[in-house]
């Protein structure tokens, strides 16, 4: 894989229409993978990725990720395959549980012991897209059935705690982090995922690590947006539990050295640079949040002509 292509953008969607722009955009820059970041009551962005297969032809579209309990595994695997037909080869699709507080209210669906549902997510899904059936019979889901085709699409977890960092390295093709601090995913995630693939006994899968770009060297405007950007994660216990364990905790406002940890702000050069510090150290790829500014567009142009130079 070149530089470029190991560095995706995550986005949330909030017009449908606006999104498929900003998808040519990033494949004309280069971008490796459009990661579509996906709300339990929000867009569907597979619908929006079918539509975005149609008008692109070189840049993989990934999930960031579908909340999975959303819907039943197989028929997950059924709209896969429908995206395969379309954009062969490019679809790369991350799931993950969701949150207790999304979940729960708007579905009401049991939300005990949501990794060990995840797990037998896994055992339909990945199967399925990858070899073609599955036999399942578990505590959540009970199934057989034979597709017709078998496209081999890799299926990624989101991960924040230790465990499901694990259940990455043991299962998965690989891990989806959100919102970790470097030094978490170095000493935390990465040797979870280790101690998965050794149980599996196979090779440790992938970590996809999210990073945060403000490209301006204005240290003030990057912070305003940073905090602004992180006020949402500020009061879930999920975000703040994992935060605490990696050394920042959060009390009444996010702390300067989390910004400094989490956020790549400057000139061209520095944002390069931070991008391969983490790609050539812990990070196999980048899904990368650019923050907006006062000019969204022009934030977004500037980060795709730094990856448009590397």
């Amino acid at each position: 894989m070149t530089l470029a292509s190991r560095i995706g953008l995550g986005f949330h969607p909030t017009h449908a229409r606006q999104v498929l722009d900003l998808i040519e955009r990033a494949e004309d820059a280069g971008v490796g993978t459009f990661w579509a970041v996906m709300s339990p009551i929000d867009r569907d962005t597979l619908t929006i990725l079918a539509a975005a297969a149609m008008q692109t032809e070189r840049i993989n579209l990934g999930t960031a990720v579908v909340p999975a309990f959303t819907r039943h595994p197989l028929a997950l695997a059924t709209q896969v395959l429908a995206l395969e037909d379309l954009a062969p080869g490019r679809i790369r699709l991350g799931i993950g549980p969701s949150h207790q507080r999304s979940m729960i209210p708007a579905y009401g669906l049991p939300f005990e012991r949501p990794l060990s549902q995840l797990r037998e997510y896994l055992q339909i899904l990945r199967p399925a897209l990858q070899q073609g059936s599955f036999a399942v019979a578990g505590e959540f889901y009970r199934g057989e059935a034979e597709l017709l085709t078998t496209p081999g699409t890799p299926v990624y977890i989101s991960a924040l705690g230790e465990k499901a960092f694990e259940l990455a390295g043991e299962m998965a093709d690989g891990a989806i982090s959100w919102l970790c601090p470097p030094s978490y995913l170095e000493n935390v995630a990465l040797p979870a995922m280790r101690r998965g693939a050794e149980r599996a006994r196979r090779p440790t899968p992938p970590l996809i690590a999210h990073a945060i770009v403000a490209p301006t060297a204005d240290l003030g405007q990057a912070r305003a947006s940073a905090r602004k950007f992180l006020a949402y994660y500020q009061v879930r216990p999920y975000y703040v539990r994992m935060l605490a364990a990696a050394g920042f905790p959060i009390n009444d406002e996010i702390p300067d050295d989390l910004i400094v940890a989490l956020v790549i702000s400057g000139d061209d050069r520095a944002i390069a640079d931070g991008l391969l510090q983490r790609l050539d150290n812990w990070a196999d790829e980048l899904v990368v949040t650019v923050l907006p500014g006062n000019e969204p567009r022009a934030s977004e142009d500037a980060f795709f002509s730094i990856i448009s130079r590397l």
